[in-house]
């Protein structure tokens, strides 16, 4: 893109806007220590619930505004149509809706519609960024069963900063199996996009992004700091995505009560499950059922790695006439995929910058994979985990972890798109795609991804092959930095 010229090393040294923490609404921002405010039981702010649109006919408008992230201070961030997060999208299965997105930026960017498995041209890769001031029409297929996918952008090299200053969302993807589930909906289902922040003190969002990472001194749980939500005395649906740049978060409710999962990326899962905790990588989805039917107190979704409450659930007292979900029977049917038993292919991401020792080149096709064959593809951490692991093009099932963890995990079941590779682990899965077309593997760790831990691939038809030495199988070799 013309004057589209920002090396990996500008992007990573300085950020956006400085990155030190201060009050909001004359409040701290952030405890004392590492890890803390950001939540607790404080008064709060109301949880944004904003009704879904619908996706045919949208416009999308990613512009910085002004926004209020609870503070009570008018700060600004990047936002799709004046939203951060931006309106969640529901558009139905079998349906080809447009979406027109418009440039309000001072850069290129684009949108990826993350977990729809549709065409190159529509899937907003880094190739396809287009400049500020203009436009761009997104016709999407949607050929996909019911799931919660999540909308941000793909430039290269802009990614992390693009998404950590605001620009993300919700996108639902319903059909007929899952209604006929009688699955919590309307008020009782509630959309949750979870991510960590830094507010500088006029309550703006503000982004220091590392090599390493980005991690933000407080959460934001649908663009709000302390939220609380009012429930009534029923069952509700809590669909929830990590937004998060590179934060990891431990799941779970205050007084330890069963969270129901039923569904992943990919949608249903074949069975519902109950747990205690979950741990919920950048970019994975969550579709949960609680009963709160006996709640007489306040609880809390909280994060157990950094000590945060996320979001403090409060009691109304009122019992609701509502048919319970029936959870005990099988919710759906899940193909299973068949492939070799041995992996066809192995990834290594490598440190912080690297697949299989390639640093990402936009133009150059790492190797071709062929439409319509189940291959097996092992992942390898080679230094300075979590890598979230996102795929384009298609979803895929985890058919094994060896080392490190050593399990394969209930929120890892079913269709996936996204899953996280930690230290010392081997992980394999089954995947196929169906479209023929220039996709993507990278690292969701977005300051990652941006530093080159990424590639392009190609399905086609017919046969199957590397394309660049060392990019599919194993090989290792510093190929320098094409930032």
């Amino acid at each position: 893109m013309g004057g589209y010229r920002i090396s990996r090393r500008s992007v990573l040294a300085a950020g956006l806007a400085g990155g030190a923490l201060v009050s909001v609404g004359g409040a701290p921002a952030l405890a004392g220590k590492p890890g803390g405010g950001g939540g607790g039981a404080a008064a709060g702010h109301p949880l944004p619930v904003p009704a879904p649109v619908a996706a045919d006919g949208l416009t999308l408008t990613a512009r910085r505004t002004a926004v209020d992230l609870g503070g009570g201070r008018t700060g600004s961030a990047l936002t799709y149509n004046a939203g951060c997060p931006g309106p969640t999208i529901e558009v139905q299965s079998g349906s080809t809706p447009t979406i027109t997105v418009t440039n309000g930026l001072d850069e290129p960017t684009t949108v990826h519609w993350h977990g729809l498995v549709v065409p190159t041209d529509v899937d907003g890769q880094p190739h396809e960024a287009f400049p500020a001031g203009t436009r761009r029409a997104y016709t999407l297929p949607v050929q996909q069963r019911a799931s919660l996918n999540f909308y941000h952008p793909h430039p290269h090299l802009r990614t992390a900063a693009q998404v950590a200053l605001g620009l993300q969302g919700a996108l639902i993807v319903r059909d007929a199996e899952e209604a006929a589930l009688g699955l919590p909906a309307g008020r009782f289902e509630v959309p949750l996009v979870i991510r960590d922040a830094n507010i500088d003190k006029q309550g703006t969002l503000t982004y220091n992004g590392r090599a390493s990472g980005f991690l933000g001194g407080v959460p934001l749980v649908n663009g709000v700091l302390n939220p609380y939500l009012r429930v009534d005395r029923a069952h509700y649906r809590f669909r929830v995505v990590n937004a998060a740049n590179s934060r990891v978060f431990r799941l779970a409710f205050s007084d330890g009560r069963p969270m129901t999962l039923v569904g992943t990326d990919g949608g249903l899962l074949e069975h519902a499950v109950d747990l205690s905790e979950i741990t919920l990588g950048n970019a994975e989805r969550l579709d949960l059922v609680l009963d709160l039917r006996g709640l007489t107190a306040p609880v809390q979704l909280v994060d157990r790695d950094s000590g945060w409450t996320l979001l403090d659930l409060r009691p109304t007292q009122a019992d609701v006439s509502q048919t319970a979900p029936v959870l005990g029977r099988q919710l759906s049917v899940v193909e299973r995929l068949v492939g070799p038993a041995q992996p066809s292919r192995t990834f290594s991401f490598d440190g912080m910058t690297a697949i299989n020792g390639v640093r990402y080149q936009m133009g150059a096709t790492s190797f071709q994979v062929q439409r319509g064959q189940v291959e097996r593809w092992r992942f390898v951490a080679n230094g300075n985990p979590p890598h979230p692991v996102h795929i384009h093009g298609a979803s895929f099932q985890l058919v094994g972890r060896t080392g490190g963890r050593g399990q394969l995990f209930p929120w890892e079941g079913g269709w996936k798109d996204t899953f996280l590779l930690l230290d010392k682990e081997s992980v394999d899965i089954l995947i196929r795609f169906d479209l023929v077309g220039r996709y993507l593997i990278h690292c969701h760790k977005l300051e990652h991804e941006d530093a080159g831990m990424m590639l392009d691939f190609e399905v086609v038809e017919g046969g199957s092959s590397p394309m660049v030495a060392g990019t599919a199988d194993g090989a290792h070799g510093d190929h320098g930095d094409h930032g």
